[in-house]
């Protein structure tokens, strides 16, 4: 492995594990299901393919030479996560605190077990919704008109001289991708894995409400930027 693919390999990761929209979107699909959480972390990965291939093919180049197109997008983007953070926190507010249910033992409480039903629906998602979790997965990624660019202008950096640009520039966009196919899954299946705790009512309220805010000021901060041209 020649350096400039090992560091191309720290680089990536760092931008895979980074926590943002992808990675919050992928927690709350998690606490819904374990399907959920892996279909919307394969959505998050299928729309970094289409941001690495845009790259790739140079196509990336069109949004930075037509200004309306890049805002356009920015704003569908910012528009699409604010609606996913403002429906979360709308979710944790109307989530009850408690579900009590009349078998309730000493020292054992049943509302654990209720919650922990309460808690496969999130954000009004019922479990098992595969096709709206990977969706949501996809549209976030790949609404983010940045992404592109940033790929655009980071891959050509890790192609040595002599090297067939093409093919390397593929290699790289595969080890992206592989990459979201490996961390993203992995962080839905360890919240499932601790969705006992997780999927408790009070601890279901405050993650919806965290990451609805987080999500909800990811998407001020897009809307933010082409709003102000």
């Amino acid at each position: 492995m020649d350096a400039q693919l090992a560091a191309f390999l720290g680089v990536a990761a760092g931008m895979i594990a980074m926590p943002g929209a992808d990675f919050t979107v992928v927690v709350r699909n998690a606490l819904a299901s374990r399907r959920a959480g892996v279909a919307c972390a394969v959505g998050v990965a299928g729309g970094l393919l289409v941001h690495t291939a845009l790259a790739v093919a140079g196509l990336a180049a069109v949004l930075v030479a037509v200004p309306v197109l890049f805002r356009t997008l920015q704003i569908l983007g910012g528009v699409y996560v604010l609606y996913l953070g403002l429906r979360a926190v709308r979710a944790a507010l109307r989530r009850p605190l408690a579900v009590r249910g009349a078998g309730q033992v000493a020292g054992t409480d049943t509302a654990t077990d209720a919650g922990t039903d309460a808690g496969r629906e999130v954000g009004g998602q019922p479990a098992g919704g595969v096709g709206r979790s990977l969706r949501q997965g996809f549209l976030t990624n790949v609404l983010n008109p940045k992404a592109p660019v940033l790929f655009l202008s980071l891959l050509p950096q890790f192609v040595p001289d002599g090297v067939p640009v093409l093919s390397r520039t593929l290699l790289l966009a595969t080890i992206v991708v592989v990459m979201a196919l490996i961390w993203f899954p992995a962080v839905a299946l360890l919240v499932d894995r601790l969705g006992k705790w997780l999927r408790r009512p009070r601890t279901t309220r405050a993650v919806e409400g965290v990451t609805g805010g987080a999500l909800t000021a990811l998407g001020v901060t897009l809307l933010a930027e082409p709003l102000a041209h």
